[in-house]
């Protein structure tokens, strides 16, 4: 029971005429649909931690609406702490956002559209995609566990995927890109962004040492995948990634309806390299530059031949936007 004060503002009464009653409402009278449409005006928290744990007519409330379900979106719990945390990277966490993750696909009934987590598994984001036929949003950053066998589900089982985020993810190769943008044609924005691995000094105490090893080398080959069977992207975010201007100029040819295009961090492109690149964009709004300082061990002089080639590729003003 919850009670509901009739006090304060009230316009039934005159001046000094005592204040009405307390009112006692029972909640438990209220049919399953009005829960239900209350339950519609509540955050992804507020549902499931309170809403749906309060007592089992609740629960059975908000679970004849699918639509409630629609969206998990976790991002702003996680965002919340900052920095990655080192317990996000344990066995133990990743059980818990896959057991949301597969509770949300379940409840949802078929009518799941977004899913923002990270850290989730191969089996648990196959058993969402098989049951999200409606999905357009998927975003799974930071999920080390992830690889081509469920991101080959997410292409066969959700067709209508607009917008796709596996930064971070280094078990997924330039194969399920391609598989990707061949199923679902219908994507405008990918975000395939890698750690720093020129300074990885910030995740040094989050993230596992042989993760930040793993760091992937294919960037060409990536870029190549994402050129050509990827025609119809907005938004491309390549932070750091490791492509050299053999796979920008792919992108710039196969992707010509591109507005974004994040290059932070890309360290073996050159500024005319991106110049020549951009100038085939025609639709290209926004251009992110690699725009930082690359200390000289980060490379071995002799690949690049002399310093004066280093000077040229290098130099801090030639990123600046």
């Amino acid at each position: 029971k919850r009670k509901a004060s009739g006090g304060g503002m009230a316009t039934g009464r005159e001046a000094g005429e005592p204040a009405m009653a307390e009112e006692e409402r029972d909640w438990a009278d209220l049919t399953p649909v009005c829960l239900a449409e209350a339950f519609s005006r509540l955050g992804p928290e507020d549902l499931w931690r309170g809403a749906m744990a309060c007592c089992r007519a609740w629960r059975e409330a908000a679970r004849s609406r699918p639509a409630l379900f629609a969206a998990l979106d976790l991002e702003p719990a996680f965002d919340a702490v900052g920095a990655d945390a080192a317990e996000w990277w344990t066995p133990a966490f990743q059980r818990r956002v896959d057991a949301m993750l597969r509770s949300a696909a379940s409840l949802a009934a078929g009518e799941l559209r977004e899913v923002r987590v990270r850290h989730c598994s191969d089996d648990a984001l196959a058993f969402a995609a098989k049951s999200s036929p409606q999905l357009s949003i998927l975003s799974i950053q930071s999920s080390p566990s992830v690889t081509d066998r469920s991101m080959l589900t997410v292409a066969s089982c959700c067709p209508i995927l607009t917008e796709l985020d596996i930064s971070y993810c280094y078990e997924v190769s330039y194969k399920s890109l391609e598989v990707i943008g061949q199923s679902c044609p219908n994507l405008v924005v990918l975000k395939r962004s890698i750690f720093n691995w020129l300074d990885s000094s910030e995740h040094v105490r989050t993230v596992p040492a042989e993760y930040l090893r793993a760091c992937p080398q294919d960037g060409d080959r990536e870029a190549i995948a994402i050129s050509r069977s990827m025609p119809k992207l907005k938004q491309l975010v390549l932070r750091f990634a490791k492509l050299s201007g053999v796979g920008l100029n792919s992108i710039a040819e196969g992707c010509k309806e591109l507005e974004v295009l994040d290059l932070f961090g890309c360290a073996n492109l050159t500024s005319r390299g991106i110049e020549q690149a951009a100038a085939n964009l025609k639709n290209l709004e926004m251009l992110v530059k690699p725009n930082f300082y690359i200390p000289r061990s980060a490379f071995h002089m002799e690949r690049y031949g002399h310093w004066q080639l280093y000077d040229e590729r290098f130099q801090t003003n030639v990123f600046q936007i």
